[in-house]
């Protein structure tokens, strides 16, 4: 079950928004609404968060981002539509109830810090747990945990006002993850930083969301964020999502002109991965096969070097074919002298951090799994070529390697 879900949501501001939803749904326009003194602020907006996912919602100033995810912890309840959190639709609760799932499901990272300038660093971290009624010697206990994960071990008894525009936004990050919720609702998290400062809270956030596995919906304007950080990302224009999915998705398909305009001047290798490049061998052999059958494999598909896999698809190195040439006029029967180190690549390595491999090696970068299995390769020239395609290449099928059999090429 998504841990958030929301479904057909609309939010309209002013009198009588229920009728502006109906003008909506009968195919009114943002404009013709506002010159009756409606605001159509998020238009049918559907979408699911998985548990543990980071799912970014991005648009730009007045896309209606902001105001979507007020709704999801019930700030501002939407016109129509249904928002579950947890299972729990938040049109079914009061005001009791909502407050219980901010305090027990929902915690919120403001974009200009929130913090208290009269309490300390630590009280800060701690106030979300001090208004649940948790008792001294645990929140504090808490929050110090929750600083030491963001970089702020030691800072408890300081100020805000003692801290950087960066050191404040971690206190605020440790707040939310003191409160030790399933959600955490980041709105424009970061854009209150100067770039150098947002590149390392991006990169803080990454490295605690592999150690925490929250579920986070994470609003913003910029695209690269958004790329950098989401599992998968929704934008909005003019108050309606018009597109979900991944980066690569999103990136190498737009939905319209406008998603294409958008995404045109993304660093494309800090988006697409490994996975999305790689091609299928041409062929690989088996481990247990010998240099004379892998020197007659590469000259019959005009390969310089092949792949080597055990029967399990584990990749064991690579073989030349000049290596191949050398060990059959010496007379070699078997491959174990013959193969080399292969530069590999998991399935999910941005193309940036593939180029200096595959400058310093002349065979293809392997893609492999967690377990070690051959998924494809990336020759350089497929490398380099990827990065002007305009539409980006299709992600590769995991290959299903055919192991050679010496007696078929005899």
């Amino acid at each position: 079950m998504p841990v958030i879900e929301a479904h057909e949501v609309y939010k309209v501001f002013g009198r009588r928004p229920e009728r502006g939803v109906a003008r909506l749904r009968d195919g009114a326009t943002r404009e013709e609404l506002r010159a009756d003194g409606l605001t159509a602020a998020v238009i049918d907006a559907s979408f699911e968060v998985a548990e543990g996912e980071i799912f970014v919602v991005m648009g730009l100033s007045g896309s209606g981002k902001s105001t979507l995810i007020r709704t999801v912890n019930g700030l501002q309840p939407p016109t129509a539509g249904s928002i579950r959190v947890g299972g729990e639709d938040l049109m079914d609760l009061d005001g009791r109830g909502l407050r219980r799932l901010r305090r027990e499901r929902i915690s919120m990272v403001f974009q200009h810090f929130a913090l208290l300038p009269h309490r300390t660093v630590g009280e800060n971290a701690a106030y979300g747990l001090k208004v649940r009624g948790i008792n001294r010697a645990e929140r504090e206990r808490r929050a110090e945990k929750a600083l030491q994960m963001v970089g702020l071990g030691g800072w408890a008894g300081s100020l805000p006002a003692q801290l950087s525009g960066g050191m404040q936004q971690r206190v605020g990050i440790a707040r939310a993850l003191a409160a030790e919720t399933d959600v955490m609702l980041m709105d424009e998290a970061f854009s209150a930083l100067d770039p150098l400062i947002r590149r390392e809270m991006q990169d803080q956030l990454v490295e605690l969301q592999h150690e925490l596995g929250k579920t986070i919906l994470f609003i913003t304007h910029d695209l690269n964020e958004a790329m950098r950080l989401g599992d998968r990302i929704a934008m909005m224009r003019d108050g309606r999502i018009v597109q979900q999915g991944t980066a690569e998705q999103i990136l190498n398909d737009p939905a319209n002109d406008y998603v294409a305009q958008f995404v045109q001047d993304v660093d494309r290798t800090r988006v697409l991965t490994a996975s999305s490049v790689m091609e299928a061998p041409v062929a690989v052999i088996g481990a247990t096969q010998g240099p004379r059958a892998a020197h007659k494999l590469m000259r019959e598909h005009q390969m310089s070097a092949v792949m080597v896999v055990a029967r399990d698809r584990q990749l064991v190195g690579v073989v030349t074919e000049r290596a191949a040439a050398t060990a059959v006029a010496a007379g070699r029967s078997d491959l174990s002298g013959v193969m080399e180190a292969v530069a590999s690549a998991a399935p999910d390595t941005a193309v940036a951090d593939l180029f200096a491999a595959s400058a310093d090696n002349a065979t293809p970068i392997a893609v492999i799994d967690e377990r070690g299995r051959l998924q494809g390769v990336i020759p350089r020239v497929t490398l380099l070529s990827a990065l002007g395609e305009t539409s980006g290449p299709e992600a590769a099928e995991a290959v299903q390697p055919v192991l050679i059999d010496e007696g078929s090429l005899a």
